[in-house]
């Protein structure tokens, strides 16, 4: 049933952000030069793939020529590093720059998407109405989101930047994954396993340590984590609503000073910053635990393959070079298998910033409909 709950929760999830993604790709003014510009990322994510394998075939030969003392395969090994590295950095300083134009022109359009819905038929008006005509009863069904302008502003660039980078980074993951594990595979050999008079041969050892290590530390990150969500929901909220009641005091200047109301007002804002500040302590507790682990996790991972691999090296069954080239193959295998756990903190936001922004829509769509009723 845990495991059915969790899977349900998670369609709900991905529904609700494609449903807020697709509009973009799939219906606006812009939709071809998006396509166009996601086209280019996917491009480029496949192509620094293939660089980081050419890269990883660079480390066998290199090493090699090393413990060999091979003068001349050095040089030339230095050489095609060269070529390597500045071909794998245009890449690089393209995919980013790309990235951010197209997070930059699909918040432009989010933007004003939803600018647009909220000030037509004074849906501004009337949610800001509903909200403080009846608070409690209003925020407890959804019918009136909190903070408007915080949903437009902030919400949509964290929408927008998450969506792209974690999408991304999953492609990104998932090709380096299929480019490395037969890498990792044909590097591993077997391991003989003897246990209770029988003897056991596990082919691609290397590849299954990996796919352990990383199940068990994405377990572990997720029940170390999943505290973030919720509270990631409640500091953009509580900074939200903060930030409102200055910009109150700002707009009813005149009539806090003509009514002496400052104490008043200085009540209402400590008492809203005491819960940002509360919230965030928890957040900052949160984070911590996840961090211990997550940067342990990361650091025991640079030493574990040469912990598994080193017998092989020291038998004399590889050498050098294909020590480094097992130790760099496992790493991208493993960054790849991590990267739920390295992304756990940003899944956690984006899942929050995707919650408040199908409220702000549903709230929006039900504005219209009443609209069309009166």
């Amino acid at each position: 049933m845990g495991l059915l709950k969790k899977f349900a929760s998670f369609k709900t999830f991905a529904l609700k952000a494609s449903a807020l993604s697709l509009p973009y790709f799939r219906s606006s003014e812009e939709k071809w030069k998006a396509r166009a510009l996601l086209l280019a990322i996917v491009v480029l994510n496949l192509a620094a793939v293939f660089m980081l394998v050419q890269i990883n075939d660079w480390y066998r030969v290199f090493y090699d020529a090393l413990q060999q003392k091979d003068q001349p395969v050095f040089w030339q090994q230095l050489g095609r590093f060269g070529w390597l590295a500045f071909a794998y950095v245009i890449i690089a300083v393209y995919k980013f720059y790309l990235t951010q134009l197209l997070e930059m022109r699909w918040r432009a359009w989010m933007t004003a998407h939803y600018t647009q819905r909220w000030l037509e038929n004074q849906a501004f008006y009337r949610m800001e109405l509903m909200r403080f005509s009846t608070p409690t009863a209003a925020n407890a069904s959804g019918d009136s989101p909190d903070n408007p302008d915080q949903r437009i502003q902030e919400d949509v660039n964290l929408f927008t930047a998450h969506s792209v980078g974690l999408s991304m980074g999953l492609l990104n993951a998932v090709v380096t994954l299929v480019s490395f594990v037969g890498i990792l595979w044909s590097l591993s050999g077997d391991f003989s396993l003897t246990f209770n008079g029988d003897s056991w041969n596990i082919p691609g050892f290397m590849v299954w340590m990996a796919v352990l290590y990383c199940a068990v530390g994405s377990v572990l990150t997720h029940y170390i984590g999943r505290p973030l969500i919720d509270l990631n929901f409640r500091q953009q909220r509580y900074e939200a609503d903060f930030r409102h009641r200055l910009v109150r005091v700002r707009e009813y200047s005149e009539s806090i000073a003509l009514d002496r109301g400052e104490s008043v007002e200085r009540s209402q804002l400590g008492h809203r910053f005491t819960l940002v500040l509360a919230n965030y302590l928890k957040l900052l507790k949160a984070q911590k635990n996840l961090t211990w682990f997550t940067v342990g996790f990361a650091q025991a991972a640079v030493v574990f393959p040469f912990i598994i691999a080193a017998p092989r090296f020291f038998s004399g069954a590889i050498q050098l070079g294909q020590l480094m080239q097992i130790a760099s193959a496992f790493g991208r295998v493993q960054d790849s298998l991590s990267w739920f756990v390295d992304n756990y903190d940003a899944l956690a936001s984006w899942r929050a910033t995707t919650d408040r922004l199908t409220g702000f829509e549903a709230a929006m769509t039900r504005q219209d409909a009443g609209a069309v009723g009166l």
